[in-house]
């Protein structure tokens, strides 16, 4: 199924600038790997960049800056995916897949991230901490919550970027599927509800910290969101 939800043109155009912190920069190639539509729109983007560069002023480059370009290079290579379907995880396209512990395929971006075990907070969800290679204050987690399951109803200091993996869930606003991208800012209070006919996991970049309300505050210390 064709993705429904997409980064904003705002969060596509400062990721083809690179100007993205490390954690949403990574959810968002997660999103672009499985999205044509979104690929074309950055490519776009890098074009109109490439001329404003062409006609810029040349300016020195600082020590170590393609050094760094090309690391950044290396973490975030990985091939594009094939489509997905509502009930079908992102089938990754290389050998190298990354699997959780209980052998769950994971997007190949993460491959060339640390990917923790999962951590389970009742029967409510299930976490797992993935260790941004080259960012370690990025805040990126992987969420799996079972079918007719709900996460605790929460709004926001900073922005959320989540990119939908496995199944499904509605929150108020609208419904997201496997391969939809969901951006949540300050404005946004909402409770994500499982749909009843499978399990969701989302992978999902937050700045700032969540406002948890009523007694899943309770869950923030273990989680570090």
């Amino acid at each position: 199924m064709t993705a429904r939800h997409h980064p904003s043109d705002e969060t596509l155009m400062a990721w083809a600038a690179g100007t993205f912190p490390a954690g949403p920069r990574l959810v968002v190639a997660i999103h672009l790997d499985g999205c044509r539509r979104c690929r074309d729109t950055v490519a776009g983007f890098e074009a109109i960049g490439g001329a404003l560069l062409e006609a810029a002023e040349p300016a020195p480059m600082a020590t170590g800056a393609f050094d760094a370009l090309m690391a950044r290079i290396d973490a975030e290579n990985a091939a594009p995916e094939a489509s997905t379907g509502n009930r079908t995880p992102i089938r990754p396209t290389v050998s190298n897949v990354p699997t959780t512990p209980d052998g769950l395929a994971l997007p190949p971006r993460l491959a060339h991230h640390t990917v923790g075990r999962w951590r389970s907070l009742g029967r409510a969800l299930s976490w797992s901490r993935v260790e941004v290679a080259g960012a370690p204050d990025a805040n990126v987690i992987l969420l799996r919550i079972p079918a007719a399951g709900a996460a605790p109803r929460h709004g926001h200091t900073g922005r959320e970027f989540t990119q939908v993996l496995v199944g499904g869930f509605t929150d108020g606003r609208d419904a997201y599927v496997a391969g939809d991208f969901d951006e949540a800012d300050e404005t946004v209070d909402h409770r994500p509800l499982v749909d009843v006919d499978g399990e969701c996991i989302c992978v999902a970049a937050v700045e700032g910290r969540l406002r948890i309300h009523g007694i899943g505050r309770l869950l923030q210390p273990f989680v570090g969101l």
